[in-house]
């Protein structure tokens, strides 16, 4: 495979290479970054696997290095951190003058080997080894255990991940059951890797039988870590792919098995799909749809009730109060995975709310008003593309039906402020006392000719221009101000459809 020349590497990478080639010591780009590099893809960060120690990488950049990249033509501090136990050094180098607090951190980690696993997360031994392919020889992936010297290109790939690359394999370095056994996260990373590195990626035969063999060690691993894969397999682009590789895997009854509960749950003559590819469905068009982790999460676990909640079988079953269930049910699974109390509180607001009741003819504004009060106004439109995705998760061929349009038609309309006399500087008892006036249909007059000078003028909604002609018109006859009003109530109601047709319109309702 020949080695990219359309992504360039990032120039403080470069500079950690050189400063530690300088000092006599080898150095590699390893891991990730080297994968996506040769993939054409940009890589998130540069990883550096040297045969240094910690302290001498430390010293390398602590003194040595800052004269040698200065002479590279960097400007500027570094600094160094180390504060683990697996021999990572972070580098942090300045992005700018302008923002002397902000840092690209390259990571530099000593050439090792690592042995017994008895937590299957973290290695009880860690010693430092000589060589890059002894190094190599500890990654979970053989696409990821490729190391480049950007210096000389050199490639070294002792385990033939560029093949697997090409062959769009996921295979794991020697012996499955070991790595799985030394951190059994690698299992879901599997399928994690399945579902982002694009279309035609599979994970290889032995590697997936060793996955479902050890799935279980997967309780083993901690519900942030287990969070983190969810939320990266949750936001590719074959996200309900990837959620159903960990289902046949044997993975997703340790992640989030109310979920599985529905496999092969029927529904009713709604439904087209069982309850657990219903929400797989769901999750798809969300994600075709490119829509934000919080709708993908809410699309998934919307229906999530309903297993628990079933009566009765075939195509007259029901599910009475499965969105209240399932926005328990969505509550304890985000709070088990230790997701933020913000994303909890919106996705459980979602999934409770997703099956609103919505018929032209017999819902009114109050109820609309209802609906707006109980999930919120900015959380209106992700109901929406909840509901949507619940529609095309039924079987629907629309996603967006008359019926829907008019619903956003109607939300728009009571969420408008409307055309009132609130609108304006001055209200009834001011009028009252400025004039002098008892109550009287009048003040209703004056306000209404008021407000339609001020729609048609919007500068002339000034208190001071208003009293002025308050009190002309209040100097003409009854008769005249009557007209005068019924003229200007006309005209507001004029305004009032029109705008309202502008929203139809928008909506393509009737």
């Amino acid at each position: 495979m020949n080695l990219n020349k359309k992504i360039e590497i990032s120039a403080n990478a470069l500079l950690c290479i050189k400063a530690l080639t300088q000092e006599g010591f080898d150095a590699f780009i390893v891991g990730g970054s080297v994968r996506d590099y040769l993939m054409n893809k940009e890589p998130t960060d540069w990883d550096i696997a040297t045969n240094a120690t910690p302290e001498e990488i430390q010293n390398v950049f602590n003194k040595g290095a800052i004269k040698l990249l200065a002479k590279l033509g960097f400007k500027g501090s570094l600094k160094t951190f180390y504060e683990n136990d697996f021999g990572t050094v972070g580098v942090a180098f300045p992005i700018s003058p302008l923002s002397p607090e902000e840092y690209e951190v390259i990571e530099i980690t000593t050439f090792r080997s690592e042995s017994s696993y008895s937590n299957y997360r973290h290695p009880d031994k860690v010693e430092w080894s000589k060589t890059i392919e002894e190094d190599l020889r500890r990654r979970d992936f053989t696409i990821n255990a490729i190391a480049l010297s950007p210096i000389d290109s050199k490639i070294i790939d002792p385990f033939l991940g560029q093949n697997d690359i090409k062959n769009k394999i996921i295979r794991a370095v020697g012996s499955p059951n070991e790595r799985f056994n030394e951190d059994a996260l690698r299992m879901m990373r599997a399928v994690r890797f399945e579902a982002v590195l694009g279309q035609g990626w599979k994970i290889e035969k032995e590697t997936k039988d060793a996955i479902k063999r050890n799935s279980s060690l997967l309780k083993n691993i901690s519900k942030e870590r287990l969070r983190d894969e969810l939320i990266k397999i949750i936001s590719s682009s074959k996200a309900a792919e990837g959620i159903e590789s960990l289902r046949v895997h044997g993975l997703l009854k340790h992640i989030i098995p109310e979920l599985e509960s529905g496999y092969g749950v029927k529904q009713n003559k709604h439904h087209i799909y069982d309850c657990y590819s219903h929400n797989l469905e769901a999750l798809a068009y969300s994600t075709k749809k490119n829509f934000s982790l919080e709708i993908r999460i809410a699309s998934l676990l919307h229906d999530i009730g309903k297993p628990l909640t079933k009566a009765g079988d075939g195509e007259n079953a029901t599910f009475y109060n499965h969105e209240v269930v399932g926005a328990k049910m969505t509550k304890n699974i985000l709070t088990r995975l230790h997701f933020k109390k913000k994303d909890i509180e919106k996705i459980t607001l979602l999934v409770r709310y997703h099956l609103f009741y919505y018929n032209i003819d017999e819902v009114k504004e109050a109820s609309i008003r209802r609906l707006i009060k109980n999930i919120g106004t900015e959380n209106v439109e992700d109901l929406l593309k909840v509901r949507m995705a619940d529609r095309v998760g039924s079987g629907c061929p629309k996603a967006e039906p008359y019926k829907l349009r008019h619903l956003k038609y109607m939300i728009e309309k009571v969420s408008k402020d409307p055309i009132s006399a609130k609108m304006l500087k001055i209200n009834g008892n001011e009028i009252m006392e400025i004039l002098n006036l008892k109550p009287s249909p009048t003040i209703g007059w004056l306000l209404e000719i008021i407000l339609e000078e001020v729609l048609n003028n919007p500068l002339k909604n000034d208190k001071d221009a208003i009293i002025k002609r308050l009190n002309e018109l209040i100097l003409l006859p009854e008769s005249e101000l009557k007209n005068l009003y019924l003229k200007a109530k006309g005209k507001v109601e004029e305004m009032e459809e029109r705008e309202d047709r502008k929203t139809k319109k928008k909506y393509w309702v009737k």
